[in-house]
């Protein structure tokens, strides 16, 4: 009916029902809205903005960390005297906070061409083709006038009878 394994299965999975679990707390998620939940709403019945209750103003949102200009680590001077020569930077120098996508590391800018060159470049390209193909097609030998007939289309020589034979002298000429 049930196997060994089925059964020791079902009371291993039973064992950790019983078990008392350990009790987790929530974090609360910002402290402004608890700020917000102790202080009483105004008369008008909205809370009272961040600033009253003591945020501070922060357009970059970034704890007031003050971002190097964003330049890729690819673009500095290879040849500079760097304190960290592959990473191109200096000791105690302040990292982007989007260090990840402009570090050495990651992926290269593409400035070889612009976008204008590689159109230029693709046409071309497709231009070579076409004329190459057009260069085929008109000076590619076509069919003969006439094909070879043999007599009695072959029929013994390729097989015997059922067998495919060869152009026979009065068979239609197909057209391609």
């Amino acid at each position: 009916m049930l196997s060994p394994r089925a059964l020791t299965l079902a009371a291993r999975s039973t064992r950790s029902l019983v078990r008392p679990q350990p009790r987790l707390f929530k974090a609360p998620f910002s402290v402004a809205t608890a700020q917000r939940a102790a202080i009483p709403r105004n008369v008008v019945g909205d809370f009272p903005s961040d600033k009253a209750i003591g945020e501070i103003d922060d357009p970059e949102m970034n704890g007031g960390y003050i971002n190097p200009p964003r330049i890729k680590r690819q673009h500095r001077d290879p040849y500079a005297d760097w304190d960290d020569k592959q990473e191109r930077r200096n000791f105690g120098e302040p990292v982007h906070e989007d260090n990840e996508v402009l570090g050495v590391f990651a992926l290269e800018d593409y400035t070889h061409l612009t976008t204008g060159q590689g159109l230029l470049l693709w046409g071309g390209f497709i231009s070579c083709i076409l004329g190459i193909t057009y260069f085929v097609k008109a000076t590619y030998p076509g069919k003969p006038s006439v094909p070879t007939e043999y007599p009695g289309g072959l029929d013994q020589e390729l097989g015997g009878a059922g067998a495919v034979r060869a152009h026979k002298a009065g068979d239609a000429v197909k057209r391609v």
